[in-house]
This record gives C-alpha cells, structure tokens and sequence, in this order.
C-alpha cells in the first residue's frame, strides 16, 4: 500500500511480501451500498461503448514482435508474469526508488527536508536577452509539478517515459497489451468504418512502407485536431503577417523570448502532433482555423512539421528559380498535386471578419464546436427530418471538403496557446474508457444502494456530479513569468517553477468515488466485473476517485465574455482544450438536436448535459500548459472569477482579515489573497486529495470516537499529505506521489491496477478508505 517503505525483495519483485489490508476492520461498518451514483450513467454508452476494437495487424511500426498480439479477451485479464514480476518498461522507476531509498539514508537527520523528496533535475529557464553582456538572464530550479510544459521539456514525445514507451522496440509478448492500450480504447471508442489502406489510397502513401508491406498500413488512431488561431501574433501584428521559422538554418537558432511570438508555440504543437504519428499508433489531421486567407509560405511551412503524418519535409535547398525570385514552375517543376495532414479553413466571410478577431465574441469557439458537432440543423437543406429523431449522428452535415467532414475516432479541439502531447490522448482515452466501464457495470444498472456510517446510520452525502454524462476534461495552468511587470509579486506563492492554474480554486471541484470505473487493456474491458475479475481484499472497493467540477472554469478577460456567448460543450470544462471520442460526439449530437427541435418548449427533456471530470490518480495530465505563460497575475473580472458559488463567504472572509489590520503590508497581502487567482497544481492535488479522504473519514468515524476539539481525520487519512512538515515523508511514499504527478498510474496502467503491489494505491486513486490510522496517532495536516 501507498507510504510503506519496505525494501523490495532480493529478487527485484516490487511486490510486498506481507501486505497487509488496512481496511479489513471496516467490513462491518460499511452498508452493502456503493457510493452515490446516478443511473444514468448507462446513459453515456446507450448505443456502443463495448463496440469490439477491431484493429489490424500491428506491423514493424511498434514492434517485430507483434505480429500475432494476444486476444483482447485474454490479455486484459492476464496477470503480470515478467521477470521478477516487474515490466521491464518499469525498470527505471526500481531504480529510482533505490535512489531516493539511498538519499534518505546517508543525509544526517538534522539535515534531512521534507522537499527532499522532489528530485526533479536543476534546470535553467532564459527569460531575457541582454544585447550589452551578450547572454541571456537564466534563473535555476526544480520543476517537479509533472505538468508537461515546452519550457522545461525541451524534447516533444509527451515527456521522457511516454517518449520512450511508445519509441519502445522488441516489445515482450506479455508487455504488448500495455503498449497497444492507447489505439485500443481508441478504436473501441471511435468511429467503426475504417479506413482503406491499399495501393494507391492517400493512407497507403501517407503510413505504407516502401517494399509494399501491408504491416505497415495498420490501423491507426485517426484524430482530428483543429486549432483556434484567434489572436495568434507577433507582438502588435498578426502572425500570418509575419515569416515562418527557418527548419535548417545554419547555425543556432536566434533566442526568441516565449512571449515575443506564437509561432514558437505552434511549432511546438505541430512537433508534438507529428511525435504522435511517429508512434506508429495515431494518424493525425490538422485543421487551422483562420478569420481570413493566409499567406501559402506559412501552409507549407506547417505541412513540413508534419513528416510522420504523410507533411512534405522541406528541402535543404529551395529551387534556383524560387531563390532567383522568379517562377519555380518555369524551371520544369511539376505542380505538386498530393493529399496534406493539413487543412486551413478560412471560417469568417467579409461581413463577420471583424467578428471573428474580437476575442471577446465567442465567434471561433462557436466555430470549432459546429465543425466536429456537425450537427444536421447547421445545413440549411437537413433541417426537414428532424423531428421524432430521424438523424443518424454519426452522419456529419458540413461540406464534405472540410477535413472534419471525414470519419475520425478522436477530436481534439483547442486554441493555439494549450499544450497538445500523446500524454494528453492517453490520459484522455484512458479516462473515458474507465469512465464507459463504470457505465456497463452491471452493479451501477440499479439505483445505488444508500451508504451506512460507522454507526449504521444511512447517509446522504451530495459528493456525486450532477449529470450522470460525464466526459474527462482539462484545467489550464501557467508558469510565473519572468517578462510580467508583477513577477515580484507573484514570487510570494513560492516556487515560480510551480505551474498553478487561475480559471479554478479550491470551491469549483469537488471528489466523487465512481465504482467500478476501471477499464483494461483491449479496449472498453471493466476490470471490476465479470469473469476475471481482479480480487479485491477484505474490505477492499473497485473504482478510482474523480474530480468533478462543481462550478465553469472562470478565464480573464476576454475569454471570460467568449464564454459567456459561446459555452463550452461540457459543463465545467475548457473551451480552449477538449476533446471527444467519437461515441461522445454523437451522445452530445442527439443532444443538441433535441434542444434545437424544443427550443420554444421550456419543459422538455433532452437528457443531462456533459459533465467534467478529471482522474485524480492522474491529474497532472489534465493540466495543459498554457504556453506563452503569461496568465498568472491578472485580476478576474467582479462577479466573474473562481469559486463565485461560494462569493459571499469570501467576503465575509476577506472582512475578517481586513478587520484584524495586524500585518505589515496588510492591503497588498489582502490583494494577494483575494483578488487574483493562483492556484497552483501541487496545491490542487493536495486539496483534492484531502476532499477525498475527509469524505471517507466522516462516513467511517462513530460518533462516540468523534473528537470536536481534533483538527484533521480522525479514522482514515491520506498517508501522503496527513503528515507534520517537520520531518521528511519517507522515499517509498513520495516515489508513489511522484509516478502519479508524471501520469505513469496510466501510462503503466496494467501493473498498478491488476498487480499486487499495493504501495501505490493511494497515489494513484485506487484507494476508497484511504489508510487507517491508528488509535493514539494525533496528526497534523501538511
């Protein structure tokens, strides 16, 4: 379980040799109930969540070895028989722990620190170039939050282990199912026409091999990634305006300041994007959404980012005639006529240009959403046929020239500005898998049975999302930036190193426990359930705590007034990163249909909207990073900022530390504290963390136990965050923190979840009650 620190075996097996289950003493204070769940949850997969992946041969692509991969059916139920009982993609977090194991022990104790555990590696970040010294001004720190950002991970692959995961060759056979998770759940999710890969198709020539070889034109994930440009400049001027980055440029690249242009973050994101298809599991598409024409120099310059996904690399050397300035088709150069990961959509006209640059109009939200919806009634000649339902949603009714017209498992919508990874996708897809298995759970097909406290008496606990639709979601955080006149102000919240985040805090979200909500490999497959399932302890639950979002994310201006015109798909999600699976697509499509044929009819009933959820056993991996870091340090708007639910006990608090007028400095602090939001994502863990095992604390301490003059749990605690800050976590513990902060729950997902090493159950959701604590133990909270 999470916290122990005992040594691994001699062997190398990670697995503990005596596990002992710290909930067994609460198998009669526990009701037979499970934890509230609406029913409607089967309303998310009514027409196909369990559709069978059907998925070709795996070819050289991911591995010699795969050609013949286990069955679906048998490789998700399998325990882990690799030598030792330890993946060998694992091998690097064993020695890790040796590591830590070995810091903690010859550091003297008086010099030992709690902030020992973070051993992120020391970094520079250049924030400014002086031109008199001749260098650039660096500051030096840790960045350990596990957030993927393009400032302190300089390679794109979605991290060190999700690069070398999916770079992985020689895979062993008894490893493939985790390698192949993500196209699993995507191809059980997405679209069930595939596409036609043979001779002469663009996919052949996009993914086939040279010599023909049909390994090689296998199944892929197709996404659709499509790209809000709205306010993309340099400086004062629109980017389109200006040049492209040269691709080979002798010598070293100009230092470019990450807020002086997004051209940087676009190349980013096109590099991550060609990362994907680089994988061998993910074909991508590109749709650029633009309010008018753009040069062709930056259309080409965006298809050549893109090798992997079928772009044109640019050449070394452009062609005599171009660089003599005259035409090149003059010097015998064929027009080059062949099918581009890319597409621009000019989606404004002459008349709502204008409209389409106010970011505060909601306009290019609105568009991207009307682009992957594709609902029917946005054609002029489908709205007959609408009513009593006669639409197929798996039909689009866009031009059939737009990329987005064409069949795809994945849509990923989001603004120029968020961080795109094949860590994002995984974490997404996963999620939404765990999400469907909850969904067919046979046990959550009745109304959830109420829970009983320690006492016996039946409690109602309102810790459940409102829509029984629930659809995985992202937060955007950013980095202190050294270029903000308020950085001096801002360093006042610690490490600037630290991401935080500024459209929630602590009053948007709350925890929920989903039964049941664990899906293995081989596509949508509920390890919880059915023949196979895992075993569980005595006392012991199947499922995984989620965060759900009580209240919308609150951006600044002017994205808070887009989202006023235009709000996101889901309730408590982002409008400038989402993302649907194809099944989700058409759920929301039935939806909107509904609502548009009883627009005038206040009381009808088009089922429960979206709701946002993140995984907290991986919820750094919903955080995207808001690249140009430039959004710490701006106020939000009166009546428009996080936790309004909750704005008159702000108030009152905020009175309080007026009235007491006992600190130096007191109106600044007061600022600080009310009027800007920063929150950064260490913080948010913590507190969702501790939302979690509080829940669970009250349900399982008796009312005669119950000590009112006791801060902090009483029965169960978190075993990570329940501590003093006097004295070091031990390394065991922060090891298990610092898998989850890195999203490796998930990305290793088939030994966290169906192995017997428990240490990392806390760490990574799995843990309903948390860790029992013991009678004469008086905690502290860190």
């Amino acid at each position: 379980m999470a916290g122990k620190d005992e040594d691994t075996r001699k062997d190398g097996n990670m697995v503990e040799d005596d596990h002992v289950n710290e909930y067994e003493d609460y198998e009669d204070q526990e009701g037979d109930g499970t934890s509230p769940l609406l029913t409607g949850l089967k309303l998310f997969v009514a027409a196909a969540f369990m559709v069978s992946a059907v998925r070709s041969q795996l070819g050289s692509d991911l591995s010699a070895g795969m050609a013949s991969p286990v069955a679906p059916e048998t490789s998700w139920r399998r325990r882990l028989t690799t030598v030792d009982g330890v993946p060998s993609y694992m091998n690097h977090l064993v020695d890790e722990l040796k590591e830590r194991k070995k810091l903690m022990e010859k550091t003297p104790p008086e010099e030992v620190k709690y902030w020992f555990e973070y051993t992120g590696a020391l970094q520079k970040y250049y924030y400014r170039y002086s031109k008199s010294r001749g260098k650039a001004d660096s500051f030096e720190g840790r960045d350990d939050s596990g957030v993927l950002s393009s400032r302190f991970v300089e390679e794109a692959g979605g991290g060190a282990e999700y690069k070398t995961f999916f770079a992985a060759e020689n895979i062993p056979d008894d490893e493939l199912s985790a390698h192949t998770r993500l196209i699993d759940n995507c191809l059980s999710m997405g679209h069930p026409a595939r596409p036609s890969a043979e001779k002469g198709t663009f996919w052949n020539d996009w993914f086939g091999s040279k010599d023909g070889d049909a390994s090689s034109t296998m199944d892929r994930c197709r996404i659709l990634f499509t790209l809000n440009t709205v306010g993309a400049g340099r400086g004062p001027t629109m980017l389109w305006e200006t040049n492209p980055p040269a691709l080979h440029g002798a010598g070293p690249k100009p230092w470019i300041s990450e807020q002086e242009t997004a051209a940087t973050h676009l190349e980013r994101n096109l590099q991550e994007i060609d990362a994907m298809c680089a994988t061998g599991q993910i074909a991508a598409r590109v749709q650029i959404l633009v309010c008018e024409p753009i040069p062709g120099k930056w259309t080409d310059w965006m298809d050549s980012m893109l090798p992997n996904c079928g772009g044109q690399p640019k050449p070394f050397s452009e062609p005599a005639a171009k660089v003599e300035g005259g035409n090149p088709y003059d010097g015998g150069i064929d027009v080059e006529e062949r099918p581009s990961p890319i597409q621009v959509v000019v989606v404004a006209s002459a008349t709502t240009a204008d409209t389409c640059h106010d970011l505060k109009s909601g306009f290019m939200e609105k568009r991207m959403q009307d682009l992957v919806l594709a609902p029917p009634y946005i054609s002029s000649d489908k709205k007959d046929g609408l009513k009593g339902g006669k639409f197929d949603p798996a039909k689009k009714t866009t031009h059939p020239d737009l990329v987005s017209s064409d069949d795809h498992d994945l849509y990923v919508a989001m603004k120029w500005s968020s961080l795109v990874s094949v860590r994002t996708v995984s974490s997404f897809l996963q999620a939404s898998a765990d999400i469907s298995a909850a969904a067919a759970s046979p046990n959550n097909q009745e109304a959830a049975k109420p829970e009983k406290s320690a006492d016996g008496v039946t409690v109602s606990l309102s810790n459940s999302p409102s829509s029984p639709f629930l659809i995985p979601s992202f937060v955007r955080v950013s980095y202190v930036s050294e270029e903000n006149s308020k950085v001096a102000k801002w360093r006042m919240h610690g490490d600037f190193f630290h991401p935080a985040a500024w459209e929630i805090c602590k009053d948007s979200y709350d925890m929920t426990w989903i039964p049941d909500s664990l899906s293995g490999a081989g596509g949508v497959n509920g390890i919880c359930y059915g023949p196979g399932a895992r075993a569980l302890g005595v006392g012991e639950e199947c499922g995984q705590w989620w965060v759900y979002m009580a209240e919308e994310q609150m951006p600044t201006t002017p994205e808070v007034y887009a989202n006023e015109v235009t709000a996101p798909l889901v309730q408590g999600g982002s409008n400038y990163i989402w993302m649907l699976t194809e099944r989700q697509r058409q759920e929301i499509v039935k939806q909107k249909v509904c609502e548009y044929e009883h627009k005038d009819d206040k009381e009808a009933s088009c089922g429960e909207l979206p709701q946002a959820v993140l995984p907290l056993g991986d919820l750094q991996s919903f955080l995207v990073n808001f690249t140009p870091n430039t959004a710490l340090g701006k106020k939000h708007n009166t009546g428009r900022r996080p936790g309004y639910s909750k704005e008159k006990e702000r108030e009152h608090d905020r009175e309080m530390v007026r009235e007491r007028k006992q600190l130096k400095g007191q109106e600044d602090i007061e600022k600080a504290l009310f009027d800007y939001t920063v929150y950064p994502s260490a913080l948010f863990h913590k507190d969702a963390t501790v939302k979690a095992a509080r829940a669970r604390d009250m349900v399982l301490t008796k009312k005669a136990d119950h000590d009112e003059n006791k801060i902090g749990p009483q029965t169960v605690k978190s075993s990570y965050y329940d501590v003093t800050i006097t004295k070091p976590r031990e390394a065991t513990s922060a090891w298990c923190q610092h898998i989850g902060r890195r999203g490796l729950c998930t990305l290793y997902a088939d030994y966290f979840r169906l192995s017997s090493d428990k240490r990392c159950k806390e760490a990574c959701g799995l843990s309903k009650n948390w860790t029992k604590m013991p009678k004469e133990e008086v905690t502290d909270t860190a």
